[in-house]
């Protein structure tokens, strides 16, 4: 099938709401109002349940079909916004000074809203589905918080799919790939300590600065000469404090980053040589070093069969020419993760056009996209449950 004969009509239902939301922004697990104007929705459309609070804030709702016996999939939106002050000068821009849906989290929850509307109206498939509203995304793991709930042996989940919107792949594309499709994400922070003193002398200091400028070098040679060309890391250090007048060597330094894998051989390797080259700079400059290091997000891994499945649908919906079915995997981090650890299933990504980049202060939402989306929750949830 193409778009839903009544694409258009949901389409202008829900760039409503997603404008409504996209004015409300809320960080992490505190999106009370988010969860409720979503949670009301549901409600609205007679979804046969509508449970809160599930992973602290998230929101789980299921639609029995017309043969309630069977699998129950799983279909994740997330609901969470950026602390990053919006520049779009939009008429519905956000309200709150410093919060924006800069990732388009409010037209993730907007699709899925208009793919539970149709598909509790419709119930054109066997089984159940679960529509999971998830908080924290951006930082905050919510993805892990929900599946330690219980969220997926609650409501009997058998298979979980995502989607995310990608600025620069073309309105009305998809792209996904088997395996992995988004990284892990991994944070390191150091505290450098030595000796401060008179910036006139510094021969009576041990000179934390020097010491994390050259462990900061140190750290890119991990990348260009302990790893293989064709495997994928990066290591990028994106905090340095140190000091706080200019006749002083101070006493501590700090350096924090993150740490990007696909592989697991890769981020155990990433992890040791961090610490070995932090031991060695110590040793060489005399200053003590201390590393907290993380394990984050794990890599996105998409399954196969799932990833077929969501392939077929898109193309369903948008024609073969218009989906991408070997996308190069990206360096960015998705708690999605968890619910593929904990369940099979696929992430698929969906196009946004010519926007603003992700967590730019300019990006939005493309609501022209909002029929191609929901189209292709509802081919999936036919299909799959067919």
């Amino acid at each position: 099938m193409p778009l839903l004969n009544n694409a258009l009509e949901i389409q202008t239902v829900a760039t409503a709401w997603r404008r409504y939301l996209h004015q409300i922004p809320e960080l992490q697990y505190d999106v009370f109002e988010t969860a409720k104007f979503i949670s009301e929705k549901l409600k609205s459309f007679g979804c046969d349940e509508v449970v809160t609070g599930i992973g602290r804030t998230g929101v789980v709702a299921i639609i029995r079909g017309r043969n309630g016996d069977g699998q129950t999939i799983g279909l994740r939106s997330d609901m969470d916004a950026l602390p990053i002050v919006e520049a779009t000068g939009l008429e519905y821009a956000s309200k709150t000074s410093g919060k924006m849906h800069a990732c388009g989290h409010d037209g993730h929850s907007a699709m899925l809203l208009g793919a539970a509307k149709h598909l509790a109206e419709t119930r054109n498939f066997s089984g159940s589905v679960a529509l999971i509203f998830q908080p924290a995304e951006e930082g905050g793991a919510g993805g892990k918080a929900m599946v330690d709930d219980g969220m997926m042996d609650r409501f009997k989940i058998s298979r979980v799919f995502g989607m995310h919107n990608l600025p620069g792949l073309p309105l009305g594309s998809f792209a996904a790939c088997e395996g992995p499709i988004m990284a892990a994400a991994d944070k390191f922070d150091m505290v450098i300590t030595g000796r401060g003193g008179h910036a006139a002398m510094p021969h009576q200091t041990i000179d934390p600065i020097v010491a994390a400028s050259q462990l900061v070098t140190a750290l890119q040679s991990i990348v260009s000469r302990n790893t293989d060309p064709l495997a994928s890391l990066v290591i990028s250090v994106t905090k340095f404090h140190a000091g706080d007048a200019y006749n002083v060597i101070p006493q501590k330094a700090e350096i924090a980053g993150t740490v990007r894998t696909l592989q697991p051989v890769m981020r155990d390797t990433a992890e040791r040589r961090i610490k070995e080259t932090a031991a060695g700079i110590a040793l060489a400059s005399g200053v003590e070093i201390a590393v907290d290091y993380q394990r984050y997000y794990p890599v996105t891994v998409n399954h196969a069969d799932e990833t077929k499945l969501a392939m077929e649908a898109a193309r369903d919906v948008a024609g073969a020419k218009q989906v991408n079915d070997s996308l190069d995997p990206m360096m960015g981090a998705e708690d999605f993760s968890f619910m593929l650890e904990a369940r099979p299933g696929s992430m698929i990504f969906m196009g946004n056009g010519d926007s603003a980049g992700l967590h730019h202060p300019k990006y939005n939402f493309n609501d022209e996209a909002i029929g191609h989306g929901v189209s292709y929750w509802v081919r999936l949830v036919e299909k799959a449950l067919a």
